[in-house]
C-alpha cells in the first residue's frame, strides 16, 4: 500500500473518532508528520469521500488556529435494521414485567443495539443547541452517552440519591408517573451545567414525572431543558407531563410497539409489531 493511502486510511480515523470536536491541523500533521499543505490536500480527499458516501461532512476552520470538526450524517440502512430489530425484540410477551414495563437491560447495554438509536435521536436534536446531555442512572446513561457522542458534547448524571463523593448537592422529590411512588433525584451543585442549554434523555417515558422533576432541578442551577429523548415512550397517558418529547418508538403497554411517525418518516418505514 502507498504511503499516501495509508495516510488517508489513518487520517480519516483521527477525523471521524470524535464528531463535533475540533480536531486542530497543526497536530494532525504533526502525527501523520507531513507539512500543512499536504495535510489539507489529504483532508479534502477525506471530505468528498465522505461526502460522496453520504456518511458524514468534514468541516475546515482556516487560519493559523485552523482544524477540522466530522459531522455525521445517519446511516439510514443500519438505522433501519437496528429499529426493526428493536420491535421485534421488544414484540416478545417474555419481556413484559408483571409491573408494566419491558425488560430492556440487555439491549440497552449492548453498543450494537443502542448506538443507532442514540445517533437517530442525536440527529433529530442536533438544532436545539443543547451544551450538555443529561440523565438519570442507570438505564438512561448508554443512550445518554450515545447521543452525547453523536453531538460531541459532555454527559451530566442526576442521581437517585445522595453521594458524599460528590460533595453538596441539590434534591428533589417527585411522584413517578411510572410507579407512583415518590422518589428522590439529586445533581451535585459542582455541575458544570449552569445556566446551559441541555438535552434530557432516557431509556423510558411514561408519564414523564422523571423529565419533569429533572427539569425543575436543572433550573435551580440555571439550566434549562430543550429537548427530551427517549427510546421507548408509551402511548398513555396522554398529554405528557413535559413538552418536545422525541421518542424513537411507542408502546401501547400491552401487545404493539412500533417507530413513532417521524421515526417512520425518516427512515421509510411503518411497523407495528405485535407480542407472540
Amino acid at each position: 500500500m502507498r504511503e499516501r493511502e495509508r495516510r488517508l486510511i489513518v487520517l480519516t480515523r483521527l477525523i471521524t473518532a470524535r464528531p463535533g470536536r475540533d480536531e486542530a491541523l497543526t497536530e494532525l500533521a504533526a502525527r501523520l508528520r507531513v507539512a500543512k499543505s499536504t495535510l489539507s490536500e489529504d483532508v479534502a480527499a477525506v471530505r468528498d469521500a465522505l461526502d460522496d458516501a453520504g456518511l458524514g461532512e468534514v468541516e475546515t476552520q482556516v487560519g493559523p488556529g485552523g482544524g477540522v470538526r466530522f459531522k455525521p450524517r445517519l446511516d439510514r440502512d443500519l438505522t433501519r435494521a437496528a429499529v426493526l430489530s428493536w420491535c421485534a425484540a421488544l414484540a416478545d410477551v417474555r419481556r413484559l414485567t408483571g409491573n408494566g414495563f419491558l425488560y430492556m437491560t440487555d439491549l440497552l447495554f449492548d453498543p450494537r443495539a443502542i448506538d443507532p438509536l442514540g445517533a437517530l435521536l442525536a440527529e433529530r436534536l442536533a438544532g436545539k443547541g443543547a451544551e450538555y446531555v443529561v440523565t438519570v442512572e442507570t438505564k438512561g446513561i448508554p443512550l445518554a452517552l450515545s447521543v452525547a457522542r453523536e453531538l460531541g458534547i459532555p454527559v451530566v448524571l442526576l442521581r437517585r440519591d445522595n453521594r458524599l463523593s460528590e460533595g453538596s448537592s441539590l434534591s428533589i422529590n417527585y411522584l413517578s408517573g411510572s410507579s407512583h411512588r415518590i422518589q428522590s433525584m439529586s445533581i451535585a451543585q459542582r455541575s458544570p451545567v449552569g445556566n446551559a442549554p441541555v438535552l434530557f434523555v432516557d431509556d423510558f417515558l411514561k408519564a414523564g414525572g422523571t423529565a419533569r422533576a429533572a427539569a425543575d432541578l436543572l433550573s435551580e442551577l440555571g439550566a434549562r431543558i430543550v429537548g427530551v429523548g427517549v427510546l421507548v415512550a408509551t402511548r398513555d397517558p396522554s398529554p405528557k407531563l413535559i413538552d418536545g418529547i422525541s421518542s424513537a418508538l411507542t408502546w401501547d403497554g400491552d401487545s404493539h410497539i412500533s417507530p413513532t411517525p417521524w421515526v417512520a418518516e425518516r427512515l421509510g418505514l411503518e411497523m407495528p409489531m405485535t407480542a407472540k
